[in-house]
């Protein structure tokens, strides 16, 4: 089996990577032609521990992709005023509302944004961390907010040359804290970040007999080879699959 951008044939092993074009990146693992099924309901041999560090670091991985493909480089913080809002739920319908009044003042059918909860660390109650990849002025976010105070700034201090897809990846990380954050609080039943809808990025499926072929596939789409390549090989406490990633400027 050669590498390819088609999935494998059913029950063939091989390495298969997801390639994000937009967000300059590629990933994937090691796939057995036998995968046991995953045990559901009261199985009782999952790990949670590992369950939620996993769904962290997915978590994670989706905001990066989606903050680096829609070029997300401009971060913002919401305040309420007062004693705050401890209620997560009404934070979610508030920011909700804050975005459509965004949009309404911008006459604008819809851009990419996502935005993160946080706790306050004095007991305020939740803030909300949001990035957009777009200027809009100071006074329409303070108007589409109304509830307390913002905080908005294009993301700098990165090295001459880096453009806007390192300032995003940049918002990404600063945003991924938080996410990491939630999964440790309460915030039972409800997302740990919330995104616009209809910017996800493409994802091209890669493959090949060995990680280096998947990757020769990426390689030859994006016409570059990547800059940067982690493999868990490279991982003595690597508990996983076999996987690689590797990402593009």
């Amino acid at each position: 089996m050669g590498s390819s951008v088609l999935s494998p044939p059913v029950g063939c092993s091989g390495w298969r990577l997801g390639l994000y074009p937009a967000a300059g990146e590629v990933g994937g693992s090691f796939r057995h032609s036998w995968q046991p099924r995953r045990l559901r309901g009261g199985g009782g041999l999952a790990d949670p521990e590992r369950s939620q560090s996993e769904a962290a670091r997915r978590a994670r991985a989706k905001l990066r992709r989606y903050c680096a493909a829609n070029r997300l480089n401009r971060l913002g913080t919401l305040t309420y005023r007062g004693d705050g809002c401890h209620d997560a739920r009404q934070v979610r319908g508030d920011v909700a509302g804050f975005f459509r009044g965004l949009r309404r003042s911008l006459d604008d059918q819809g851009f990419a944004y996502v935005w993160v909860p946080e706790w306050h660390k004095t007991g305020h109650g939740l803030h909300v961390h949001f990035a957009i990849g777009r200027y809009i002025g100071r006074g329409k976010i303070e108007q589409a907010w109304r509830r307390g105070f913002v905080h908005i700034k294009l993301l700098g201090d990165l090295p001459a040359g880096s453009g806007t897809l390192e300032e995003s990846r940049l918002a990404a990380r600063y945003l991924s804290k938080y996410v990491t954050k939630t999964f440790d609080d309460a915030l039972p039943g409800l997302h740990r970040y919330e995104l616009a809808q209809g910017f996800q990025p493409q994802v091209l499926r890669c493959v090949g007999r060995s990680a280096d072929e998947a990757l020769d596939a990426a390689a030859k789409l994006m016409r570059a080879r990547p800059v940067r390549v982690w493999r868990s090989d490279d991982e003595a406490e690597w508990q996983g699959p076999p996987a690689v990633w590797a990402s593009w400027r």
